[in-house]
């Protein structure tokens, strides 16, 4: 039978329009079942909290179970495969953090790409980290560090929580820019390079705001100066180490992610409501508890950091000669 040609473009069009049709009845519908965000490392942490945090607003908001799905090893690197591998269908999400703009170039066999398997989502969090000393060292300012260290080459030792860590990395950032000679004695865990500072077998640490805050304010430890660009809520009397190095910034920060191809809409969504937690002020001031601020991007925004800290430590990672253990 042959169709008249008007009916026959009026039939066309509506095909056409049924995968539009589907994807925003797909958005308006999801989630429609349980999601899971996988987090990269064990229960307990600071990670883990604030996966539950936007777990938990997530859930409220949109009706269905976020769940915490902790999948710690490899440095991350086991839980964000798992998400490149799974369904792009917006059920599988990944807690980014900063150790996967590191791993990118620190591990040369991965079985992914970050940049390209991972579709950015939204921000959550940027946190500081604090260069500190012990407080019976005669060291009251980064410049004196500098000069100390320069007058005493290789005679300083500075720990941090692994090879690859964060904090390790702000540290050889800091060696980089400085020209200091520093020794890195890696721990098993941050914790136990704060205990050594704490009782006098390290120089110094870059260590997160949130777990130095409290030896800080008993006069336990020194903070010379925090990493961030901008000062710390937490430390409002502390500069930052762009003052005395310019151009120096360093953050530890966490987002969402998805694997490729993920929907658009679906990506807009999340994205949204995300922001809409990060603007209210009971969500907010926990993360200011935590020593961080609000990371509120849009989804491209946040490609386009990741893409920049990717780049980044990369030259640091090889200026250093870092390699992975």
């Amino acid at each position: 039978m042959k169709l008249p040609r008007r009916r026959l473009l009026r039939l066309a069009a509506g095909a056409a329009a049924v995968p539009f049709i589907s994807r925003i009845a797909s958005a308006e519908s999801y989630p429609a079942r349980p999601v899971r965000l996988i987090l990269q490392t064990a229960p307990g942490g600071s990670a883990d909290v604030l996966a539950r945090l936007i777990g938990q607003w997530l859930s409220e908001r949109l009706g269905q179970p976020f769940v915490i799905d902790n999948r710690p090893g490899a440095a991350g690197n086991i839980g964000t495969e798992s998400v490149v591998r799974a369904a792009p269908d917006g059920y599988t999400l990944l807690i980014v953090a900063s150790n996967n703009a590191i791993n990118a170039s620190l591990y040369d066999k991965l079985n992914f790409d970050f940049l390209r398997d991972i579709a950015p989502v939204a921000g959550i969090m940027r946190a500081p980290m604090v260069m500190e000393v012990n407080a019976t060292s005669p060291i009251k300012s980064v410049p004196e560090f500098i000069a100390y260290a320069k007058a005493n080459p290789g005679k300083m030792n500075f720990g941090s929580g692994g090879v690859g860590f964060a904090t390790h990395m702000a540290s050889e950032l800091f060696k980089a820019m400085t020209g200091v000679n520093m020794v890195h004695v890696p721990y098993r865990g941050q914790a136990p390079a704060l205990t050594d500072l704490l009782g006098g077998r390290l120089q110094t640490i870059f260590d997160p705001v949130s777990s130095s805050l409290a030896h800080i304010r008993a006069g336990e430890l020194r903070a010379l100066a925090v990493t961030t660009s901008t000062r710390s809520q937490a430390l409002p009397d502390v500069p930052t180490m762009g003052d005395f190095v310019p151009g120096y910034e360093a953050s530890i920060w966490f987002g969402v992610g998805a694997p490729k191809d993920a929907p658009a809409e679906v990506v807009a969504k999340l994205n949204s409501e995300i922001n809409a937690g990060l603007a209210d002020p009971r969500l907010k001031s926990q993360l200011t508890d935590m020593g961080g601020t609000a990371f509120a991007v849009a989804p491209t925004d946040f490609g386009r950091f990741i893409a920049e800290e990717i780049e980044k430590w990369a030259k640091v990672i090889q200026i250093a000669g870092v390699k992975a253990e």
